[in-house]
């Protein structure tokens, strides 16, 4: 499972544009929908913990995993005095143990996507439904099947840059319809600026595509309850041109 390996170190800078604190407002908008006076906040597949800093400023207390130990060394630095509340240790969200429950677990940027296989998905939910009483909110977002399927992935690429490297990254997508899993071949270039040589980093992130009835089984048998599915943009009914999706569960 660990896929992000030396991509790790160059992950915030590809993504220095994601508006996190918008993202952290529409999290904030479903638990308080959906859920009942949330405010300890488990986030499996954590990254940098950027999302959690955030959601920390609206006035949670999140513990952040990840299975990237390079990860969750970035978020650790990421927090500042503030955020004092805010705790990350590196854990498999397949195999995590919780020692306490929460309010809810989130899992963010299609973390739930990398888990391509019944067992990878099943044990996933599981744990998180451990880390929880009845009634906790499951929340996470995924890659949506009818969006994928009619706006196919296609070659992109995208450049970025921070004080040490210039970088290029070509993302080459290969489906397999047996599987609903879509292999994003990842090829970044990454160019040292002090010392002028070129590092070539290869890596294929294997993203599974979710449709709703398949979702709502795995969740039932993983002792949750379906209660919607939105769009990740406008928080409305999902549709044909939904890439992305948010499922919001409840623990029963």
């Amino acid at each position: 499972m660990e896929v992000f390996q030396d991509y790790a170190y160059y992950y915030n800078a590809f993504y220095q544009d994601k508006d996190y604190k918008m993202e952290a407002g529409q999290i904030d908008i479903l638990l308080k929908k959906y859920g009942n006076k949330i405010k300890n906040v488990m986030n499996f597949g954590c990254g940098t913990g950027r999302h959690d800093i955030e959601l920390s400023k609206l006035g949670y207390q999140c513990t952040g995993i990840d299975i990237s130990p390079l990860m969750i060394a970035i978020a650790k630095e990421n927090i500042q005095k503030k955020q004092e509340k805010t705790t990350f240790f590196v854990a498999d969200i397949r195999k995590y143990i919780p020692d306490k429950k929460y309010d809810a677990v989130i899992s963010l940027f299609h973390v739930i996507s990398y888990q391509n296989g019944m067992d990878d998905i099943m044990s996933t939910f599981a744990s998180a439904r451990k880390a929880m009483e009845k009634g906790g909110l499951f929340l996470f977002d995924v890659w949506y099947g009818p969006g994928v399927l009619s706006d196919r992935p296609e070659i992109r690429i995208k450049e970025a840059e921070d004080e040490k490297y210039r970088l290029v990254r070509i993302a080459k997508p290969v489906m397999h319809d047996r599987t609903d899993v879509v292999d994003v071949c990842y090829e970044v270039f990454v160019f040292d600026k002090e010392t002028g040589k070129t590092k070539v980093i290869n890596e294929i992130h294997s993203m599974r595509y979710f449709f709703r009835p398949e979702m709502e089984f795995y969740l039932q048998k993983s002792g949750f309850r379906l209660l919607d599915n939105l769009d990740c943009v406008s928080l409305d009914k999902t549709g044909y041109d939904s890439w992305t999706c948010y499922f919001i569960a409840e623990a029963v």
